[in-house]
């Protein structure tokens, strides 16, 4: 039987890299990627090294020609994609408050976090449109939620409410297909983003994703935690 294939962004570290981790525990063939190839490399062979199915390739979310030279290494290698995981993302705006926003750092945090799913998603979705079959899961936040907006960290709350947007737009172009689009909310996950007093695992942080990857008889546009569906 051929394993199902999956790519995971912003792999080399914390969620992502439990994704992979968690992926391939289940016999998916995973492709882990990342912008910086050394720091990749490590983490597929520590995976690796615990005997499981994983390859680096390097990319990087924020350049079109990166993102399209990936699609175009797994379309070639492998012949289709059933798992897309948009993971790579970046935050360190908590002091950038919305009267006064650096505009510039929130365009940054936009090209990586939104912009860059939307990217992979251009570039990937074909793939799966030719075997008809796949699951995206982006990788958003409760801080994406516009119940739950507040003071500070602008950038990130506005790229993750924009990424929840694009689950939304993605999905609905894409109701005829048995490709299933969903977002996720990990939670505060002990990472480097994080910080060490998060109340979360990365294994708990990782968990849902996994579950929206691998679950069938999903729907498609709604947004998770803790494997239940909540509000945008």
């Amino acid at each position: 039987m051929t394993k199902n294939i999956a790519v995971v962004t912003g792999a080399n570290r914390g969620i992502g890299f439990e994704i992979c981790r968690q992926l391939a525990r289940i016999e998916v063939k995973v492709i882990l990627t990342t912008r910086d190839e050394e720091k990749g490399n490590k983490a597929k062979e520590i995976l690796q090294n615990e005997g499981l199915d994983v390859v680096f390739y390097q990319m990087d979310v924020t350049s079109e020609e990166s993102v399209q030279q990936a699609a175009d290494y797994i379309m070639g290698n492998f012949g289709k994609l059933d798992i897309l995981v948009n993971n790579a993302g970046i935050g360190g705006d908590h002091d950038n408050l919305g009267l006064q926003a650096n505009i510039d750092r929130i365009k940054e945090i936009l090209d990586t976090n939104t912009f860059g799913p939307l990217r992979v998603c251009k570039a990937f979705t074909p793939i799966m449109i030719k075997s008809n079959h796949g699951r995206i899961v982006n990788i958003s936040s409760n801080m994406g939620a516009l119940s739950n907006m507040g003071s500070g960290a602008t950038g990130y709350r506005i790229s993750k409410a924009a990424l929840n947007a694009v689950t939304r737009i993605i999905a609905s172009e894409l109701e005829d297909t048995n490709i299933v689009v969903n977002s996720m909310a990990p939670g505060w996950v002990r990472t480097d983003m994080g910080g060490p007093t998060a109340t979360r695992s990365v294994e708990e942080g990782a968990d849902t994703a996994v579950w929206l990857a691998v679950t069938d008889n999903l729907p498609t546009g709604r947004f998770f935690q803790d494997r239940r569906e909540i509000g945008w």
